[in-house]
């Protein structure tokens, strides 16, 4: 049996696994790498390769980087790649259904939760905030809607009080990329139908900001755990100290939950080599791993031996 012709888009590191399984798998043929055009970026804003470029060159397929999937230029080129089947990972364009209708098989993505939950941006992030059990991945067949397309196969895994968002997100690729390589040949020998998602059930995952880092101490001590968590790499949760000058940003890399212990909201109750335990609406928050604005990240003795910060003094 011929292998499956196959072009694969995607741009973020998310994708990065499912395009090697494919690659690696000879089943398929990835006809051609679709991704973003390569963005300034650094201190230089020197043009940078996406994650997905990185693989696919590393892999030696070939690369299209259109500005607009729109454009009826990429739409020709397309078409004449003559592929069975379009795989999608965090590309980030919508995509018309005139590109979805081009292939036989149309076209499948992987979405790192268990729709119709978390449909949009950020489904990763929202399961720590929103204090989620567990998450996982959906294969599902697109539509022109955001994320609501029918459904094909879905895995899930439990989220530990040890996961962050880059942690989970890891494993969601990994899990991703097994359960794609495992639906697709189901998928196209008729042995899998697509199914309507839910209707109960869903919600929308929007676009995480930088001021979503901002840890408001008026909220209990686990919603804030769930926030360091859940924006831990980027954009990172953050407080302030007040200084002489008027602010300095502490950047917050992991805390634990304290839920006997009780303060003002905001007060460092106490400071010590175990971290600096923080008064919240309920509970209380323990500092364990802090970066200030400039400089890098410490553990809580480092932080505390050149913070000049001390029991009573309140963090906002």
């Amino acid at each position: 049996m011929p292998s499956l012709r196959i072009v694969f888009m995607g741009t973020a590191e998310l994708a990065g696994a499912s395009l090697r399984a494919l690659g690696d798998d000879s089943s398929f043929q990835v006809a051609a790498v679709v991704t973003q055009p390569d963005r300034p970026a650094g201190r230089e804003l020197k043009p940078q390769f996406s994650p997905v470029k990185r693989t696919a060159l590393q892999l030696g397929l070939p690369i299209l980087q259109p500005e607009r999937a729109r454009h009826e230029n990429f739409i020709q080129q397309l078409r004449e790649l003559r592929h069975d089947l379009i795989v999608v990972v965090a590309y980030g364009q919508i995509l018309p259904q005139t590109i979805l209708d081009l292939p036989r098989f149309g076209a499948l993505n992987v979405h790192t939760s268990l729709l119709p939950k978390y449909r949009g941006a950020a489904p990763i992030q929202w399961a720590i905030l929103d204090d989620e059990a567990q998450t996982g991945v959906t294969i599902m067949k697109m539509d022109a809607g955001l994320d609501t397309g029918p459904m094909l196969t879905q895995t899930s895994t439990p989220i530990a009080a040890t996961d962050d968002a880059q942690t989970l997100h890891d494993r969601l690729a990994a899990l991703g990329a097994q359960l794609l390589i495992k639906t697709i040949p189901d998928y196209v020998a008729g042995k899998i139908l697509p199914q309507p998602q839910p209707t109960e059930g869903a919600s929308y995952a929007r676009k995480i900001t930088k001021e979503d880092g901002r840890l408001d101490w008026t909220q209990p001590a686990r919603t804030l755990w769930n926030r360091v968590r859940g924006l831990t790499p980027w954009p990172g949760a953050f407080t302030f100290q007040k200084v002489d000058s008027g602010k300095r940003l502490l950047k917050v890399w992991t805390a634990e939950v304290e839920p006997n212990a009780t303060g003002t909201p905001g007060e460092i109750i106490h400071a010590d080599k175990s971290g600096l335990m923080v008064g919240c609406g309920h509970g209380a928050l323990r500092l364990m791993n802090l970066q200030r604005e400039g400089g890098r990240r410490l553990s809580a003795p480092e932080f505390l031996a050149g913070a000049g910060i001390k029991q009573g003094e309140c963090l906002g």
